[in-house]
């Protein structure tokens, strides 16, 4: 098999020399031609069952080739049989509860993860009771009808790492989702550690570029087929647009991803010496919790880090402010460095205890590192943090 690095350049591509193409080619079509009824018929049955393809692909919601050679190329780096590509990482999320919900109501889920995701598994509103549990309460939890086990690692915001082997184990006979949106496949596959969906918000690092929103569930084929049938009843189909900005910013995740997390490891480890900062979450500094997963489950630490300011909000507000070389906005996992506030931003969406018991403070802060150098990030957020010292709340 070939290095992960040339995957990344060549998967997708299967059908490019009997093209003759080199590039990705884009298929904005809604609809397709049916010049023979009975082949329609029998494509538009197979789409609506699930299938992957058919010899019509008939509209446009039910199959695009664009988005289907994406599907292929990200199956490949995750080193399952399929993907199944949604206009968002929620609608991915959602499909998989509505899926999961005909085979069981309760779900347990191990917080912290994307306060978005924690506020759609609480709701009920896609016909499940979410338990939000620790990793090492899902053997006792397990009930007659529990059809699901979610799992964030590293979980955002606070980089918490999870064992997927152990949870898996814990889950027995119920499924488990795993999601791995921070740590990309360049560092983790969950599938090899017995992950039955890998769920990942491709607008982060597998489209890299601040410009895609995309969601991917990457799984067997019979999962897939399932799936597909919920994203043809419901629209929730990737834009082939988006598909195709996606395929086209992989054969550079590798690189991304490595140059990223060297400028990740760099900033760790002098945040913990400086004076404004009061504690810093990065699974490769030392005494991290499960720090025995790198090296093992995850080959390298990632990108992101999470610290806190001495002085809450204020503080933490300051130093996003001050900020000049990176950006002060939410998301994740592109070129360039994103800083943004959990509490106040991507979990405001959570009341207060929870967020207080996920380790979410008013002083917490997120930062998706990005390719710059690395020297100037450092010096960008050290200025910023001396500004917030400034401001007399710390």
């Amino acid at each position: 098999m070939p290095h992960f690095d040339t995957m990344a350049v060549h998967a997708g591509r299967d059908d490019f020399a009997t093209l003759c193409v080199h590039a990705p080619p884009l298929d904005l079509s809604t609809t397709y031609p049916i010049h023979d009824l009975d082949t329609g018929t029998a494509s538009f049955d197979a789409l609506v069952a699930g299938a992957a393809q058919a010899a019509n692909p008939i509209y446009a919601r039910l199959h695009n080739p664009t988005v289907a050679r994406t599907e292929a190329a990200i199956a490949a780096l995750e080193g399952t049989e399929a993907c199944v590509a949604f206009a968002s990482g929620m609608a991915a999320l959602t499909a998989v509860l509505l899926e999961r919900s005909q085979h069981g109501k309760h779900v347990l889920v191990v917080r912290p993860l994307y306060g978005t995701s924690d506020h759609l598994l609480a709701s009920g509103l896609c016909g499940i009771e979410a338990e939000f549990v620790a990793a090492d309460e899902i053997a006792a939890r397990r009930r007659a009808d529990t059809c699901l086990v979610v799992i964030e690692t590293p979980s955002n915001p606070t980089l918490n790492l999870v064992d997927i082997g152990a949870v898996v184990a814990a889950a027995g006979p119920v499924p488990v989702l795993v999601d791995s949106t921070f740590a990309t496949p360049v560092l983790q596959r969950p599938a090899r550690h017995g992950a039955s969906w890998v769920l990942h918000s491709a607008t982060k690092f597998l489209g890299g570029h601040g410009d895609v929103i995309a969601g991917v569930v990457c799984c067997d084929q019979s999962r897939a087929t399932a799936l597909r049938t919920v994203r043809a009843a419901t629209g929730a189909l990737l834009h082939p647009l988006a598909a195709w900005l996606l395929h086209r910013g992989l054969p550079t995740l590798p690189l991304r991803v490595e140059r990223a997390q060297a400028n990740a490891q760099l900033i760790a480890q002098r945040l913990g010496a400086h004076p404004a900062v009061a504690r810093v979450f990065y699974p490769g500094l030392p005494g991290n919790a499960n720090a025995h997963l790198l090296g093992t489950q995850m080959s390298g630490p990632g990108a992101l880090i999470a610290f806190e300011v001495h002085g809450g909000h204020a503080a933490a507000a300051a130093v996003m402010a001050a900020v000049k070389v990176m950006t002060p906005a939410v998301s994740l996992g592109s070129v360039d460095t994103l800083i943004q506030h959990p509490a106040g931003l991507t979990h405001r969406v959570l009341d207060a205890a929870t967020r207080a018991a996920s380790g979410i403070t008013p002083g917490l802060l997120r930062l998706s590192v990005g390719i710059e150098h690395g020297e100037d990030l450092w010096n960008d957020l050290a200025q910023a943090l001396t500004a917030s010292t400034g401001t007399g709340v710390v």
